[in-house]
């Protein structure tokens, strides 16, 4: 297992090195007073601590992504590894810092407001579309995957459907109520849950001798399923997702300073690619071969392998701990999903959230349409989930990209991850049954000239911005007090 373990090694060593090196270009500012102090206002923009943030963060961003994906990337073998380790610490480690740390320079603005800043008017209503889409996917499917996985684990003695009313019942209050009521006090508590259970089973691979597969670059597929594109679309979370770009902008107005930034936002993305790994490695030893993890997945989907992994590594109450700490995922992000739907419409309208009738006028269509879509196919979901989901993930970062070029500062680190996933976008939803069905080699085709004409509009808008002298940041000189 030397390539699982280097893996995990080249993780952390990169939170070290490449995460210190994207702070250093960035640019931390310790003595400038974050949103959570200039716009406290005891719902959303409530201060907290770096060790809450850190959990909060990593539940909001983790979802099933980091399991489920990896489990099905699995399929297509060690080439998975790669993905995982460089796109996490290129690429989607790199996203979450410079999405979360330009929002807390922009009064913790989201990604529409940024995008509208940096890339143009027409991007704010094209991203909000995009945000508010991707947001009620991931809350819908974010209640149908626990409610089952708790549907199993209690022998269908409970209804199914009573499940998926309790788990709305938690989003609703989780959605209104003020941050630190239920996810600030919550959250410590399942994220204990998370890391232990992927620990457990992280180490069970250990001591078991598990026949973890070395480091090959052939595709291993049952179904030859071609690596470009679709192990980027299988395998987001973990690796690089736009749901992050979500995220990370919730976690930017309850942070004390800067300087936390680093662990809060890069850290925790390392954390959840180190999660990745535990799930993509146990999906490779376990099931005897490819063939077999394939059977498990079309007979109960991800769900299924979670279930006997768990088991199989942990025992009966380690199992069940294991699959509570899977469980406690995706409701974490479902909850918060919604809660940034609810806050993105709110900037979008300029309705201050602070009386609970504006909160819960905003919010109650949002669970309205959640409860229609929950009666779509969960893979139709998921396969539009995971283009709307990169197409974010590739906005973010050239949003991060257009910061850095106006500042004068690397902004090749945000672009060249962005711009090789852009390629990986159009190419996928130019090929994909749920796009325009081209041939692979057209799509191939399309992708290069579509990036290579956005990326001349991306440098000829910058160099406007920069000679306009763009403001990067808010200005908070009339405010006074000390974060």
């Amino acid at each position: 297992m030397y390539t699982f373990l280097a893996g995990i090694a080249l993780l952390i060593l990169g939170y070290f090195t490449y995460g210190k090196l994207i702070e250093t270009i960035f640019g931390v500012k310790a003595e400038r007073a974050t949103p959570a102090y200039v716009n406290n206002d005891g719902v959303d923009y409530v201060p907290m601590s770096t060790s809450k943030n850190s959990l909060i963060q990593l539940l909001n961003i983790a979802g099933t992504g980091p399991i489920f994906g990896p489990i099905m990337g699995a399929l297509y073998g060690p080439v998975a590894f790669i993905w995982i380790v460089v796109g996490c610490i290129f690429a989607g480690a790199v996203h979450d810092y410079l999405t979360g740390m330009i929002s807390i320079r922009n009064r913790g603005a989201h990604l529409p407001e940024l995008a509208s800043k940096f890339l143009g008017k027409v991007m704010k209503h094209v991203v909000n579309a995009f945000a508010i889409l991707l947001l009620l996917l991931v809350g819908t499917v974010f209640v149908s995957t626990p409610a089952s996985l708790l549907h199993a684990l209690m022998n269908g003695k409970v209804a199914l459907s009573l499940i998926i009313a309790a788990i709305f019942a938690y989003y609703i209050l989780a959605t209104l109520l003020p941050v630190d009521k239920i996810i600030g006090r919550l959250y410590p508590y399942f994220g204990a849950l998370l890391i232990i259970s992927a620990l457990g089973v992280g180490i069970g691979l250990v001591v078991t001798g598990a026949p973890i597969p070395e480091l090959s670059l052939r595709n291993f597929h049952p179904d030859h399923a071609p690596v470009f594109p679709l192990l980027f679309f299988t395998i987001t979370c973990g690796a690089l997702s736009g749901f992050h770009a979500t995220q990370t902008p919730m976690i930017s107005r309850t942070t004390q300073n800067e300087q936390q930034s680093r662990k809060i936002f890069y850290g925790m993305m390392i954390a959840e690619g180190i999660i990745a790994m535990i799930w993509a490695a146990a999906a490779m030893s376990l099931f005897n071969g490819y063939g077999g993890l394939n059977e498990v997945l079309a007979a109960g989907g991800p769900g299924a392998v979670v279930s006997e992994v768990s088991a199989s590594m942990l025992g009966a109450i380690g199992g069940t701990l294991a699959v509570l700490g899977v469980v406690v995922l995706p409701i974490t992000s479902g909850d918060t999903a919604f809660r940034s739907a609810r806050m993105i419409i709110a900037e979008y309208l300029t309705i201050s959230q602070k009386k609970f009738s504006s909160r819960l006028w905003i919010a109650l269509p949002l669970f309205v349409l959640s409860v229609l879509l929950t009666q779509i196919d969960f893979n139709i979901l998921w396969r539009y989930f995971s283009w709307a989901n990169q197409s974010t993930a590739v906005i973010a970062l050239f949003v991060g990209a257009m910061y850095l070029y106006i500042a004068r500062k690397n902004y090749w680190v945000s672009l060249i991850p962005g711009t090789f996933m852009l390629v990986m976008v159009l190419a996928y939803i130019l090929n994909a049954p749920i796009g325009f069905g081209l041939s692979m080699t057209a799509s191939w085709i399309g992708s290069t000239i579509g990036t290579v004409i956005l990326l001349a509009l991306f440098f000829h808008a910058a160099k406007k911005a920069r000679a306009n002298n763009l403001p990067l940041e808010d200005d908070i000189s009339d405010w006074n007090s000390v974060a």
